[in-house]
């Protein structure tokens, strides 16, 4: 026999017993029960689907909107909106040309005479080596410069009226000898054949006379040469010697000059490389000198804006130091040759595209601009063809146009 177990009852068991067993509701049913629920004031329960969907749907939307506000930007700073649409803007930095001051000679400095910062001028004294060695050698040079311009001098000045009565002493008295022995030969050539004198004698009479006719002859061409002077030959060797002494002088002149350094341009000294006691030479720079003009701007136009741009166009520079002031300048070059986009460049092309070097050369009255300064340059591309651009016509007569 099965045993019955009894359970306890328990309040409501018997409405869900009744749940249990009750068969489920048809949809005409459901419908009946919601409409009973409706009209007996009983709020309606939203559906989930409604809950899941309407938060993805304002997503979308509002993502929608921000690609579209995106968009509109690019496409503006890209030059699409009207106000941008005639004008390049492009970025780069300040740059200037530098001079690696040095000696022309060899020697220990004796003075520095500028420091970093100092603004110097063109033909100022900045530096000084030792002189010592090239002033002796100046003056060694110069005493035999002198020496052979005398001996010039005598040349030209030719034979002195003295040295010319001399010669014509010596040649008269000469002949005077000559013709005696000349006569004292003749004697004797009539006695010795006649037994009145030796052979030996006529012999020695002869000898004298011919040499004392040499003896004349020479003297003769001895005064001949006094009355004449040097030879034209003798004279242009001798100018050439003195020539040559003089470029001796003039190179330890300028030797002598080339121990004092002085600044070649205007500029500002931008480094102090060696100090009084270092040895200088022609290889080894003093100082390193900042020109403050020309100035321009390095910047990189990409090829889609190259044809754009035309030598002597004029344009504007700002930059972060000086927030509202602008610059005026030109295009001073376009690059004929195109290269690859510098890392140091912001730009909105991709790195790999090929970009042409610009400078646009800035004028600077205030001197606030500075070697590497980030700079923007807003170039107007509707202006008509420039005619004649450069420092004096965009920046005023006081400036001096880059070359």
């Amino acid at each position: 026999m099965h045993q019955r177990f009894l359970r306890p009852h328990l309040p409501g068991m018997d409405a869900l017993e009744e749940g249990k067993a009750a068969p489920s509701r048809t949809p005409a049913a459901r419908k009946d029960a919601g409409e009973a629920r409706r009209g007996a004031g009983a709020p309606t329960p939203k559906p989930s689907a409604v809950k899941a969907t309407t938060p993805w749907r304002r997503v979308f939307a509002m993502l929608l909107i921000a690609l579209a506000i995106g968009g509109g930007a690019w496409w503006y700073l890209r030059g699409g909106g009207p106000e941008t649409a005639t004008v390049l803007t492009l970025h780069g930095n300040i740059d200037i040309r530098e001079i690696q001051a040095a000696f022309n000679d060899n020697g220990p400095i004796r003075r520095m005479l500028v420091q970093e910062g100092d603004r110097v001028h063109e033909g100022q004294l900045i530096a000084e080596i030792d002189d010592t060695r090239y002033k002796a050698a100046l003056e060694q040079a110069e005493g035999q410069m002198r020496n052979q311009q005398k001996v010039l001098d005598r040349m030209l000045a030719g034979s002195r009226p003295e040295e010319i009565a001399l010669a014509k002493a010596t040649m008269d008295a000469l002949k005077a000898t000559y013709l005696n022995d000349k006569a004292t030969a003749q004697r004797y050539e009539y006695l010795a054949p006649r037994g009145a004198a030796t052979m030996q004698q006529r012999d020695d009479a002869k000898t004298a006379a011919d040499a004392a006719r040499k003896q004349y002859e020479a003297a003769e061409q001895a005064y001949i040469l006094a009355v004449k002077g040097p030879r034209a030959e003798d004279i242009a060797a001798q100018r050439a010697a003195v020539e040559a002494a003089q470029g001796t002088v003039a190179l330890d002149r300028r030797e002598l000059a080339d121990t004092r350094l002085y600044a070649p341009a205007d500029g500002i000294v931008e480094d102090r490389i060696l100090e009084p006691g270092d040895m200088a030479s022609p290889s080894t720079p003093v100082y390193t000198i900042a020109l403050t003009n020309p100035l321009w701007v390095r910047a990189y136009v990409p090829e889609t804006d190259l044809g754009k741009l035309a030598l002597g166009m004029r344009a504007t520079v700002t930059t972060d130091s000086f927030p509202g002031r602008t610059y005026r300048g030109w295009v001073g070059y376009l690059s004929p040759a195109a290269e690859f986009t510098p890392k140091t460049v912001e730009s909105p092309e991709l790195r790999t595209r090929l970009v042409y070097q610009l400078r646009v050369y800035v004028c600077n009255p205030r001197d606030q601009l500075r070697l590497g300064m980030p700079a923007s340059v807003s170039i107007d591309l509707s202006q008509p063809p420039p005619e004649n651009a450069g420092a004096a016509s965009v920046c005023g007569a006081g400036n001096v146009a880059a070359k």
